[in-house]
């Protein structure tokens, strides 16, 4: 669905920017934040509503604990949003909503380990194998912030911008496997699905993704 959607909305960007409606000026931005490193292009679309499509890419290993499995995470966030600002005193202050096309995701390896407690039994690491884990999230998903944008009515010229929000990305889902001999066996099947509704709990946090970002603006 993804793969449909991002060139519709690239689409409906392209034709904003060409529109005459409003004798608006454009923008450019690029920030830092918990989304990682991101790059932006906007519209305004009157003296207090504009428009903005922006990109984020980050990647982060970490090693954890969950649900007495001790794991390796890589952390992978990669977004394209198609938002739209409004600033209700016509300044530097904005309202904004819309939506976020996410491709974040979890890749997870159980580091080496004797035994591997997983669902209801005990299994040797000769019985488990390798045990990789996948977790990802809702395709797409909304996006509502608040923040402020100094270069915001200004014919032209640099601005610091301030970002604070959160992207409703769904409860994470979670698919576990195995590459031992007991992989194929139906109770270890059981106890495995049990294992990813252990991990998916533990990981419930990610349900919502904070978003906190700074950077500069520049209006031409």
């Amino acid at each position: 669905m993804t793969k449909k959607i991002i060139p519709a909305s690239l689409v409906v960007f392209t034709l904003l920017f060409s529109s005459s409606a409003y004798s608006g000026d454009n923008f450019i931005s690029i920030k830092g934040g918990l989304l990682g490193a991101g790059l932006e292009a906007g519209r305004s679309l009157s003296d207090s509503i504009s428009a903005r499509m922006g990109i984020n890419y980050f990647t982060y290993d970490y090693s954890a604990t969950e649900s007495d499995i001790e794991y390796d995470f890589s952390l992978g966030l990669k977004t394209l949003s198609v938002l739209l600002d409004w600033h209700p005193f016509q300044g530097s202050f904005r309202l904004s909503g819309g939506v976020v096309f996410n491709g974040n995701r979890l890749d997870a390896a159980a580091t080496s380990s004797a035994t591997y407690d997983i669902g209801d039994k005990t299994y040797t690491a000769s019985e488990v194998g390798s045990l990789d884990g996948e977790i990802d999230f809702n395709d797409v998903a909304p996006y509502i912030g608040l923040g402020w944008d100094t270069s915001s009515g200004k014919k032209k010229g640099l601005g610091f911008l301030f970002e604070i929000g959160a992207i409703y990305q769904g409860t994470p889902k979670v698919d576990l496997s195995a590459s031992g001999p007991v992989s194929s066996d139906p109770e270890f099947i059981n106890n495995l699905s049990k294992e990813e509704d252990n991990l998916q709990s533990a990981l419930d946090n990610f349900t919502y993704y904070p978003v906190l970002a700074v950077g500069l603006s520049y209006r031409f």
